[in-house]
């Protein structure tokens, strides 16, 4: 094995556990087929605040792990590709 190979095994890992922890601790949506059919308002002052709260927070945390995720799997597969040759 080679370092790289290494390195990205376990940042691939640690990000992995990272994200299953951070869906994990999300609330689900209570809204349901309902929410989906008759949309949802985002009139109310929290609507407009959404952005701000700590639920937002790991959402956007939950995103960004997910993007890291994917950029990482890839670039291991590249370079076990271009390597192996």
């Amino acid at each position: 094995m080679t370092p790289y190979e290494i390195i990205l095994g376990v940042l691939l890992i640690i990000v992995c556990i990272a994200l299953t922890v951070i869906v994990m601790i999300q609330e689900e949506s209570q809204s349901g087929l309902s929410g989906a059919i008759a949309g949802g308002s985002s009139d109310t002052f929290y609507g407009k605040n959404k952005g701000r709260t700590s639920e937002a927070k790991i959402k956007k945390l939950t995103k960004i792990l997910a993007i890291v995720f994917l950029v990482l799997s890839l670039a291991t597969v590249l370079i076990l590709l271009f390597l192996k040759k």
